[in-house]
C-alpha cells in the first residue's frame, strides 16, 4: 500500500535494549501494581517485600530476555476472568460480562523494562502521530476534545462549516495482525534484536478462562495485541499510525485516542458541494482498515454537522456501504457535542 512504503527506512534505529542495573529494576518494581495472577508462583506483594534478596535473579532474567531478544514462553499465557459489567445486571446473561485478562507479574515487569526504552525512542524521534492522544504521556481525552472544539470554533468564526466523523472500530485491539505489527515496528525504526524481542512477545500466546475454581483448556491466540499487557496500548498506537497520515493526505484533519478515531472536514463559507476528496478519503480509509485487519462498524459511525449545512447533508457519500447521516448530537470521548457547540445537550 502507498502508505506503508511512504515511511523512510533511513533515520534513527532502535536495534537493541540497554541492559538494566539493579537500581533500574528496583524502580520498575516500586511502581508495579501488586496484582497477582493465578499463574504466579508466589504473590506479587511477597516479591516486592523481599526485593533486596531478589534483585540479582530478577535483573538476570530481565536482561537475559532483552539481550537474547526472547520473551519467555511460560509468561505468555493469560487467565481470563469474566467480570459482570454492573452488579445490577443479570449474571446469567453472557453479554453482561466483559473479559479481564490476567498476566504473570514477572512478565509485566519485563514489559515495563521494554516500555520505558521504546517510549523514549518514540519521543526522541517523533515516532507517534502528534494527534494520537491515547496512552501518550502528556496527552489525554482533553487533548483531543480541545483540538476538535477549537477547530470547530474557528470554522464558525470564519463563517464556514465542518463535518465531524466518529469512526467505530470493532474489537480493534483484538484483530491486530502480527506480521503487519512487526512491519510497522520496523518502519518506526525498531530493528534487529529489539524487533526479534517484539516478535517473540507477540507470538505463541494462549489463554484460558478461569471462573471460580474451574479453568478451561488453553486456546491459542492467533492475532491481537495481548489483552492486559502493559505494552499493548503503545503497540496499537504504532499499528494505527499510518491511518492519520492517510486521512491528512486527502486534506482532512484526524484526531485519535487509541482506537477512537475522529475525522474533521472543514468547508469554506458558502460551499455548495461535498469535496471529492472526502469521498476518496473514505474509500481509501475503508481499504486501509480492511488491509490492516481492522473492522469498522458503519452503522455505529456517528456524524455531526457543525454550522450551516446549506442543504449538503443529502450529498454525503456512503461509507463501507452504509449511508452517512448527521445526528443532532454525538458523544465524543464522553462529552456530548451538538451542531452549535452549546455544551447544553
Amino acid at each position: 500500500m502507498k502508505l506503508e512504503t511512504s515511511w523512510s527506512l533511513s533515520g534513527p534505529i532502535f536495534d537493541r535494549f540497554t541492559p538494566l542495573d539493579k537500581e533500574d529494576v528496583a524502580r520498575i518494581l516500586a511502581v508495579a501494581k501488586p496484582t497477582t495472577c493465578s499463574l504466579d508462583p508466589c504473590p506479587s506483594w511477597l516479591v516486592k517485600s523481599c526485593l533486596e534478596g531478589l534483585l540479582d535473579p530478577l535483573s538476570n532474567i530481565i536482561n537475559g530476555s532483552l539481550e537474547q531478544g526472547v520473551f519467555p514462553d511460560n509468561l505468555k499465557e493469560a487467565r481470563v476472568r469474566p467480570l459482570l459489567k454492573k452488579p445490577s445486571l443479570d449474571p446469567m446473561t453472557l453479554a453482561n460480562y466483559h473479559p479481564v485478562a490476567n498476566l504473570t507479574f514477572l512478565g509485566k515487569v519485563i514489559e515495563r523494562a521494554v516500555l520505558g526504552q521504546l517510549q523514549q525512542f518514540l519521543d526522541d524521534t517523533a515516532g507517534l502521530d502528534p494527534f494520537q492522544s491515547g496512552f501518550h504521556p502528556g496527552h489525554g481525552t482533553e487533548t483531543v476534545l480541545v483540538a476538535i472544539t477549537d477547530e470547530l470554533c474557528r470554522q464558525s468564526d470564519s463563517g464556514g462549516s465542518a463535518l465531524l466523523v466518529l469512526l467505530d472500530l470493532t474489537a480493534a485491539f483484538d484483530t491486530v495482525d502480527y506480521d503487519l505489527m512487526i512491519h510497522r515496528l520496523a518502519m518506526s525504526g525498531v530493528r534487529s534484536q529489539a524487533l526479534n524481542w517484539f516478535n517473540s512477545f507477540l507470538r505463541n500466546r494462549s489463554q484460558c478462562v478461569e471462573y471460580m475454581d474451574q479453568v478451561s483448556d488453553r486456546s491459542p491466540l492467533l492475532c491481537g495485541v495481548p489483552q492486559g499487557a502493559i505494552l499493548s496500548p503503545l503497540l496499537f498506537n504504532i499499528y494505527v499510525r499510518p491511518l492519520a497520515s492517510l486521512v491528512r493526505s486527502f486534506g482532512l484533519d484526524c484526531y485519535q485516542y487509541a482506537n477512537d478515531t475522529q475525522l474533521l472536514l472543514c468547508l469554506e463559507p458558502g460551499a455548495m458541494s461535498i469535496p471529492d476528496n472526502f469521498t476518496l478519503c473514505l474509500e481509501a480509509l475503508s481499504n486501509w482498515l480492511r488491509a490492516s485487519r481492522l473492522k469498522v462498524n458503519p452503522a455505529k459511525t456517528e456524524i455531526l454537522w457543525h454550522g450551516r449545512s446549506t442543504g449538503l447533508t443529502h450529498l454525503l457519500p456512503t461509507f463501507d456501504g452504509a449511508a452517512l447521516s448527521p445526528s443532532p448530537t454525538i458523544k465524543s470521548l464522553g462529552v456530548v457535542l451538538d451542531s452549535q457547540l452549546t455544551m447544553e445537550a
